[in-house]
Order: structure tokens, then sequence, then C-alpha cells
């Protein structure tokens, strides 16, 4: 058979695999299959400038169209694939046609978390995953006033600040008592908070929702676990994001909380790879097996695979980094700060353009960046050295990270 690819997945990664694969020259066939009706595309603008109107569908492509116009390229688009047949090198599509393969990229990403409640079917209830769930959220927003957004990570208060920056009235509702509070400090919290604050956003901390309230079939509120029910027209949940895995897991392939896959992106099975949120990958700098949720991750993971299947020998291993846009401030994370035991602010949150470093047993971990990507680029280099800088000089903002050991 001669050589051929195929690619389970239509996203960020999924994209970056087939550039990589031709960047290389693979001999071979590839054959990507996405369930949406769209080539591969970015979705972190999805809740930013797309949301805001300032970026059209066709610039969120990782590729224009054209690149995938090669006699080697098949592109399968709206199409599922319900079972991999690892014996046979073969998977087993919806229409009832099978592709076999040499290689296969399991790019299958994730889905966003649903709330089960009553009322959580109702029109006017949106998630942000997709360029259609944001243009359902576009055209709500049109007759919209009141909106809640449930659930204050990336997504929510990206959402708000778009939303609250259009004029609209804007709630948030979070069930932790401050806001991103998985992934930074109290801090760094306080800060977001008085900014959406200072916006104009409403935000109700440390309360869940019980349900939501309808006037003919759509939504009119969301009641809240304190009793009180916030009127509402529209409603974006953000409450989290699952890895798809069930079908790895029904083709007998290892699962921790993402696909297992070893520092070349490969599972158990030397033949199939897994690349992105579904993937959880072993991480030396964090002496763990980590799954991420990041462009940067799925990217990365995508052109390791991708040298590997062509032929190449790539090893995976960096520190991951992510980030946020929410009004005129740049949130850059690099690292990973879970289980830190200190954090120490660089600069003054007042002047809208500080950091905060995390240390663990005086190793430094994460740097989480506001408005200033100097600290987010020289971290990167500290963090994966293992370095341990003194505590003070780290404090100083005039004190360059570069030079610190």
């Amino acid at each position: 058979m001669t050589e051929q690819t195929v690619i389970v997945g239509a996203g960020h990664g999924a994209g970056q695999i087939v550039t990589t694969l031709k960047q290389k020259r693979y001999a071979g066939r590839i054959v990507l299959i996405g369930e949406e009706a769209w080539l591969p595309y970015q979705r972190p603008p999805l809740s930013k400038k797309y949301l805001s109107g300032e970026l059209p569908a066709e610039r969120l492509y990782v590729k224009p169209a054209a690149f995938y116009e090669d006699p080697d390229i098949e592109v399968r688009l709206e199409t599922r694939v319900e079972r991999i047949d690892r014996g046979a090198g073969r998977v087993l599509l919806d229409s009832g046609a099978a592709l076999d393969y040499s290689a296969l990229v399991l790019a299958t990403g994730s889905r966003v978390r649903t709330l089960d409640v009553e009322g959580a079917g109702l029109d006017g209830i949106h998630y942000l995953r997709s360029i259609d769930d944001v243009d359902r959220i576009r055209a709500g927003l049109e007759s919209a006033q009141r909106v809640v957004i449930v659930g204050a990570g990336y997504i929510g208060l990206e959402v708000a600040a778009v939303v609250r920056t259009a004029g609209h009235d804007v709630a948030v509702v979070e069930m932790a008592d401050r806001v991103m509070s998985r992934v930074v400090s109290p801090e760094l919290s306080a800060f977001y908070e008085d900014v959406h604050r200072d916006a104009g956003v409403e935000l109700l901390l440390g309360i869940g929702v019980d349900g939501f309230a309808a006037r003919d079939g759509h939504v009119a509120g969301v009641r809240l676990s304190d009793g009180r029910t916030l009127p509402a027209d529209l409603v974006v949940v953000g409450v989290g994001i699952l890895p798809n895995v069930e079908l790895a897991q029904a083709a007998g392939l290892a699962v921790d909380n993402g696909i297992v896959v070893d520092e070349r992106c490969r599972t158990a099975d030397s033949a199939i790879y897994a690349i992105g949120d579904c993937s959880a990958h072993p991480s030396r700098i964090y002496g763990q097996r980590l799954r991420l949720e990041s462009v940067q991750n799925a990217l990365e993971q995508a052109k390791t695979a991708a040298i590997n299947i062509a032929g190449g020998d790539a090893s995976y291993d960096q520190v991951p980094w992510f980030w946020s846009d929410q009004y005129d401030l740049k949130l850059q994370i690099v690292g990973l700060s879970e289980g830190f035991d200190r954090a120490i602010v660089r600069g003054d949150p007042r002047e809208r353009s500080f950091s905060c470093a995390y240390l663990r047993d005086g190793r430094l971990i994460a740097i989480d960046a506001v408005n200033a990507p100097k600290d987010f680029m020289q971290a990167k280099a500290l963090i994966a050295r293992g370095a341990s800088p003194d505590p003070a000089e780290l404090a100083n903002p005039a004190t360059e990270l570069k030079n610190l050991t």
C-alpha cells in the first residue's frame, strides 16, 4: 500500500500536520477528516476579534483553501470517523466508507463541558467553541441588552470584555470565589476583577447556577444558587472543556486524562499518534504527564508527529504558554503555576504593566505577564532550565529576567 497518513480532526493542529508533512516532502497521501464544514482554522480569535467583528471568517483559516488543492491531499469535511480498526490499519467513516492508513493522527481536540440544569436547552443559551457558535452568539446579541456569562475563565472573561465594550449590560457568574482561579494567583485575580468591575461588568463570585428561567421558549433569566434570578436576554456558558478520547478508548489505546503518548507523540500503537487537547504527554520540565489546552501545544506536537511520520526523529518537551486578551490587556502565561508555594509580583499593577512569578521549592515554574512581553519571552529559558532565582532580584522589575540564574 502507498503510504497514507489519515488525520482525524480538522483543527489548528491538524492543519499544522498537513503543513509540516508538505514541508518535509512526505511522499505519501494525506487525508484530512473533519466534522465541521470549515477547513482548519484558529480558535483563539473566536472569543476575541471574531466575536467583536474585527476579523472575518476567512482570516481565521490556518492556510487558504488553495493550499489543500494538491493531488496528494484529500479533505473530507462534515465527516465523522466512527471506529478505528487497528488490526487492519483502517478507519471506518459515518458514510460507511473505509480508509486505510500507514500512519494515523488523532487530532480530535475537545468539546465544551455543558450544564445539566433545568432549562439548559432553551434558545438563547450558547457555548463558544466553533465559528458557527460565534455566528449564533453575534446574531443573538443584535437584539439582546442583558447578557449573562457563566464561568470566569479565559473564555468567559474574554467574551465579557468584548460584549461589554459593545455596550451590553454584562454579568459574570462564577462558582469559584475568584476569576481565573485555576490558572492565576489571587493577586492576579484581584487585578482582573477590578478591571472588569471598572468597565461596568457585574461579577457574582462564589455562586452557582441552579437553572434558567424561560419566556416563550427563550431564556429570560439565570437562577442562582443563592435564590436570586438574574434577568438575561442571552447567556454564554464557558465552564471548561472535555478531551475527545472516546475514539481512541474504543480502539483499546491507553487513556489517562487524555490519549497517552510518548515524547514523539506516539501512542502505544506505533502507527497512531495523538496531538493537542486530546493528548497527554510526558513533561521532563514538570516531571509528570500533561494534557494542555493551548494552541502552542497543538502546533508543536503537530510538528513533532509530522516529522516522525515523514521519517525524521523529533521529540516534544517544551515550556507551555497561553494568552488571553481582555480590553487593552494582553495576559501572556508561560509555564504552569499549579502547586506554587510563593507568588512574587514584579512591577505595579496600577500601571497596567506587570508580571507575577510563581515559585515552588525555590524553583521558577511560571510567570504571568500583563502587558509585559519582555518578561514573558525571557521567562521561557529560565523555566526550561529549572532556574531558582533570588526572590529579591526576581521582585525587582528593573532586573531583566535573562540576567537571573
